[in-house]
């Protein structure tokens, strides 16, 4: 007989010296000194099971319970009639067990439905490569299990963990294709990783929802109806919206058990979103996926129940998780030993279909939640590992451009092949990166720095497509290489933009682009043309302070390079609270109770220190015109750095501020203040394809709880008439607390990747003072220019000499988010549009495209046609009618394209 032995390095979950979190430690050594070979006795390990479960009941029932006492008196008489060197006394003793163990509990007994389960974080305290053996090896033990146990059943989400397993493990995956056959491996989740519930764009949840789903589809033969999330950050109010448009009615998570300071009040319940979409939502009342079928567990799952009078059935995930593992036949052993005993709940061997049936039956009295389910812990992850971050949202911008101009080239074009394979893979790289372990920074140093050249690789293809599509629409008469502007946004532009030149100069240039079309490049000698709005005027005074003016806005900086004056010229209002200062740089310190790189705590607030600079360092950038500007220098501390250039374009209603930050530090916050003169209750913060409003102050533990959240692109501070919005290119930490705008740039943990944050950053926010609300002002707008913005590519061609435009949208509250090809489209002629109300209002609009429209039809999040949903297109037009914060999604079937 040959036995393999595989052997790794490391301690528990890959931990080097001290807490289980601590970075890898590579000069660590081990030896093995002793290995035996034993005989199992399977008599003894089934009375073993039976006293430890005899145990279990007579500690958890307690000394008042008359069953309690039976458990020890027949524990007991087991010790007593049981030899071990006489086998023949275990069969008295076996059924000693049994008769205890027979005795049937009544109808009303709570049943529990226990599920095999392995949670394998896709990259944690491990690189990538090393999940792919965890989940071969974790598998192999679930077949084992599920040939020895017919009724045991497996469930097992992220489709890429499969995907891997299908690649490196063949004949694994077809094992597992034959017992999801027989109803005994389930996936689930329908998701391409557990990806974190905050931080991804709604049209990257929506594809971990379209490539998870039609990976089970296409593996297994069914998508899931259930989204699994056990271990995630947080939990977006869009989220049951995206669920229900991808097929899933059930949602199953447990992480929200770990709220810092409130509990959360329900374990089944309906949860609605922000367009009033709901699913059933259930978290296992025992708050772990990873239990292992003691009696402690069955009780406590029955005890901290928090709806036990509106529903009888709960969740019990079992299996050793994380690092990977699953079940044991022991806790296998154990749960049966427990199917129905009186003193206890019911235990069945389940499936989620079985236990969502269940909860469905009893859903008549069930509560709901409205809104974000809010983690009341591990906020710093919105902000640790600033690089992943610019990444993921440079990444999702990538791709959305290169989506969009392949579709157009596609349509114009009956020579360009739009590239589906490529884009598939770059989106699972992005995907797989939204792990909620990864984009999130809280993973070792091999699993960040594997995730940085994931970007670097969708950067450079997308890239590489990105020119592929300009060429297309560009092909036509040889001549002389040319520029085109595109504008990848549904709405027409009129910006500033740096051209290239002959040489490697750039000069600037103000630009109209159509709605998500293209313009040619101005030529050389109209750089400078008559502004159609006043020019910048910059003045530096002689204490050193410097003015910039477009006559929109009017931004003055002191001589540190802090925001004294921010004033909407129109109006005359001041947007900067009267005796303070704007743009200010403030430190604190950052030392969480244990989870270093997730947790931001609440008394790092009691440690605000300003970073003041020196009189002196501002000096002008550029002079004025079509654009000016100021810069500084700022010295955070003695081992970084900051400096900022403060920029101010014709025509723009915001200011913005480009830094680049040296940072070394140790376990220390850096963020950035805006004192408003404003005054409101609650602030408003951009989430996947919305807006929700949160509390600018600590009434009760839960407004307290939210004293750092995240955001995406912008939020605003506004009162009746007049508001103040910040904008950011790749920052999610933020607050509003009273009237101060904060918004988080960098933070120095150093576990479990001692390295995190260390080194060189640059990124982007801009402030925007407005009259009347944010929606009617354009902030949504402003917070998409500035992170997309508009393309100079170079053809190899002539440009084509006007201006084109594929599609636009009539109202302002409606966001064409994502144009692609359909998944599933005959000879690649189909497109997909995505659009979403973004005001929070009911709107009926008009969608104009020029593109050569055979029939237009709504589909949901998969693609999938709705049979009542065929739409008229008048007049290249089609109308569509929202609800607040509706996303949808319609196909576009062109006309073949002309010979």
């Amino acid at each position: 007989m040959t036995l393999y032995v595989e052997v790794a390095c490391n301690g528990l979950l890959g931990a080097g010296k001290g807490t289980m979190i601590a970075a890898p430690d590579p000069e660590k050594m081990f030896q093995v000194s002793r290995a035996e070979l034993a005989v199992f006795h399977q008599d003894v390990h089934k009375l073993l099971v039976d006293l430890e479960l005899l145990l279990g009941m007579a500690k958890g029932l307690g000394e008042d319970n008359q069953r309690s006492f039976q458990a020890l008196y027949t524990a007991n008489q087991i010790v007593n009639v049981c030899d071990p060197a006489q086998p023949e006394t275990f069969p008295v003793a076996q059924a000693l067990a049994s008769k205890f163990f027979g005795q049937r509990g009544g109808e009303s007994q709570h049943t529990i439905h226990a599920m095999g389960h392995c949670h394998i974080d896709t990259a944690w305290l491990w690189p990538f490569k090393e999940t792919v053996r965890k989940c071969a090896r974790s598998w192999v033990t679930a077949v084992q299990l599920m040939e020895q146990n017919p009724e045991f059943i497996f469930v097992c989400s992220q489709a890429q963990q499969l995907e891997w397993v299908k690649s490196h493990y063949p004949g694994l995956h077809a094992q597992l294709q034959e017992f999801a056959c027989r109803g005994q491996f389930v996936p689930v989740g329908g998701t391409w990783v557990e990806m974190d519930g905050n931080l991804p764009s709604g049209e990257a949840m929506v594809r971990q929802f379209l490539q998870g789903q039609n990976f089970f589809l296409q593996e297994f033969g069914k998508m899931c109806s259930e989204f699994w999330l056990p271990d995630t950050f947080g939990y977006s109010a869009q989220l049951p919206q995206i669920m229900r448009s991808c097929g899933i009615r059930h949602f199953l998570t447990q992480k929200l058990s770990w709220n810092l300071v409130n509990s959360f009040p329900h374990h089944t319940f309906f949860w609605e979103g922000l367009d009033g979409s709901r699913v059933l939502a259930h978290f296992p009342p025992g708050d772990s996926y990873g239990m292992q079928g003691s009696v402690e567990e069955v009780l406590k799952t029955v005890t901290k129940n928090q709806d036990k009078g509106r529903t009888n059935h709960s969740a019990f995930l079992f299996g050793f998780g994380d690092g990977g593992g699953g079940p044991t036949q022991t806790m296998v052993d154990r749960l049966k030993r427990l199917r129905n005993t009186d003193g206890l709940p019911r235990v069945q061997l389940s499936s989620p279909g079985q236990l969502f049936s269940a909860l469905e039956s009893d859903s008549g009295q069930l509560c709901t939640w409205v809104g974000e389910l809010f983690l009341e812990l591990h906020n710093g992850t919105y902000t640790t590992h600033a690089q992943i971050k610019k990444g993921n949202r440079e990444c999702e911008r990538i791709l959305h451009d290169v989506e969009l101009l392949s579709s157009l080239a596609l349509a114009r074009s009956a020579h360009f092949l739009y590239p589906a394979a490529q884009l598939q893979d770059l989106w699972r790289l992005l995907l797989l990166n939204q792990f909620h372990d990864v984009v999130t920074g809280s993973c070792i140093q091999l699993v960040a720095e594997e995730a940085v050249c994931h970007y670097e690789d969708i950067r450079s293809h997308g890239n590489t497509l990105l020119s592929a599509a300009a060429a297309a629409l560009c092909a036509g008469e040889p001549g002389p290489k040319g520029l085109l502007i595109v504008n990848t946004l549904p709405w027409k532009r009129t910006e500033v933009l740096a051209l290239p030149r002959p040489g490697g100069a750039h000069s600037l240039a103000l630009v109209t682009v159509p709605s998500m079309g293209y313009a040619p490049a101005p030529a050389p000698t109209s750089l400078q043309p008559l502004l159609p709005q006043q020019p910048v005027f910059v003045v530096q005074e002689t204490d050193g302070s410097v003015t910039l003016d477009n006559g929109i806005i009017r931004v003055r900086l002191d001589p540190t390079g802090c925001l004294t004056s921010l004033v909407l010229v129109a109006s005359g209002r001041e947007a900067i609270a009267e005796g303070t200062v704007g743009n200010q740089f403030v430190l604190f310190d950052d030392v969480p109770l244990y989870w270093d790189a997730w947790d931001v705590m609440d008394y790092h607030l009691e440690t605000r220190k300003p970073v003041l600079g020196q009189a002196g360092t501002l000096a002008v950038g550029t002079e004025g015109g079509v654009r000016g500007s100021a810069w500084f220098l700022l010295q955070i501390s003695a081992n970084s750095r900051l400096s900022q250039e403060v920029v101010l374009d014709v025509g723009c209603p915001y200011v913005r501020f480009h830094t680049e930050v040296h940072w070394h530090e140790a376990h220390k916050f850096l963020k950035v203040e805006f004192p408003a003169r404003v005054r409101s209750p609650q602030a408003t913060y951009e989430v996947q394809f919305g807006h929700l409003q949160r509390p600018t102050h600590y009434n009760t533990s839960w407004d307290w709880a939210r004293f750092e959240v995240w955001a995406h692109r912008w939020m605003d501070l506004s009162e009746h008439g007049f508001g103040l919005a910040l904008l950011n290119d790749s920052k999610y930490g933020a607050s509003v607390r009273g009237s101060v705008l904060s918004l988080s740039l960098l933070r120095a943990p150093k576990a479990p990747d001692a390295t995190a944050d260390m080194g060189r950053h640059e990124f982007t926010y801009a402030l925007m003072p407005h009259e009347g609300s944010f929606q009617d002002a354009g902030v949504i707008r402003a917070a998409y220019s500035v992170n997309f913005p508009l393309l100079a590519l170079p053809t190899p061609g002539p440009a084509p000499a006007a201006a084109w435009s594929a599609f636009s949208v009539s109202s302002p509250a409606v966001v064409l988010e994502t144009v692609k090809q359909a998944e599933t489209s005959p000879q690649g002629r189909t497109l997909v549009l995505r659009l979403y109300e973004a005001h929070g209002s009911h709107v009926d609009c008009w969608l104009h495209t020029s593109l050569p429209v055979q029939e237009a039809v709504l589909c949901d999040l998969l693609e999938r046609r709705d049979p009542a949903g065929h739409l008229p297109l008048r007049d290249a037009r089609l109308k569509l009618t929202f609800s607040p914060f509706q996303v949808r999604s319609l196909l576009l079937v062109l006309q073949p394209p002309p010979n």
